[in-house]
């Protein structure tokens, strides 16, 4: 005879399976196995799933159109069930399996702009903190600045693409029109952020993402800026900095310490 959690886990994988039989013990009301109940059952829970990842990725429901979505987006849950009973984190993986489902193949950028929007829940969801101003950087010694190590703000999230993936986003979402775009005009990478009660998304310049990449990994800021001048030897690196500010990308800052534990 199975266990309780043998029992649990044949349920769970028959939900998400049709070529599973109806686990043992589901039966109707006069005791007879009820396989035609559990198919409805089944069909409510792939349905909630894929009414899940259309709110959370509105943008690429527009673009594919809703009867491609639900079908892509049932593919998904069948495969990658939730594991938690949080819903507010499924899906997280859905845009690695759009980049490699081959029917969006002539949508290259499709996956791109499913990285805005996972990221957009993600910074809305996100811990506050109060920003750094501008005057609480220039209080900073000016020859300790390349030292600087500087705490990325909890919601903070950055996305790169090959594609206009941004402009896309932007026009498919609420509000958004359709325009023509260009996919050979260059690459968009994107900052999403929420300083306050709203997320905000900038375009940020090239290598701005390497270097904020850099910074959330602990780097000072001299070598986050030699990644960032990797990318693009014309990158402006005070230029940047201050748009980040702006933006309210930093919430702390500290020296780096040498082999002597000095800062």
């Amino acid at each position: 005879m199975q266990g309780l959690a043998e029992r649990q886990q044949d349920f769970a994988m028959a939900l998400l399976d049709v070529a599973r039989a109806t686990p043992p013990g589901i039966v109707g009301p006069d005791g007879l196995p009820s396989p035609r109940r559990f198919a409805v059952y089944r069909n409510n829970v792939v349905a909630g799933l894929i009414e899940t990842l259309k709110e959370n990725y509105p943008a690429v429901h527009r673009i594919v159109g809703d009867e491609f979505f639900r079908a892509m987006a049932g593919q998904f849950a069948t495969a990658h069930p939730p594991r938690s009973p949080i819903m507010l984190g499924y899906g997280s993986g859905f845009p690695e399996f759009i980049g490699g489902f081959e029917p969006v193949a002539a949508l290259p950028y499709l996956a791109d702009v499913a990285r805005i929007e996972r990221a957009w829940i993600e910074a809305y969801h996100a811990a506050d903190a109060e920003p750094l101003t501008a005057a609480d950087l220039l209080a900073i010694e000016q020859d300790r600045l390349a030292q600087v190590r500087l705490a990325l703000h909890p919601s903070l999230r950055v996305t790169r693409s090959q594609f206009p993936a941004l402009t896309i986003w932007r026009m498919n979402i609420a509000g958004g029109e359709p325009v023509p775009v260009d996919l050979e005009a260059g690459g968009e990478d994107t900052l999403i952020i929420r300083p306050g009660a709203e997320v905000r998304v900038h375009q940020i310049p090239m290598g701005a993402a390497a270097l904020v990449t850099c910074l959330g990994a602990g780097r000072p800021v001299v070598a986050a800026a030699i990644a960032a001048l990797e990318v693009t030897v014309y990158f402006d690196l005070s230029a940047t900095l201050a748009g980040l500010i702006e933006a309210g990308a930093f919430v702390g800052w500290s020296l780096e310490r040498d082999a002597a534990g000095e800062p």
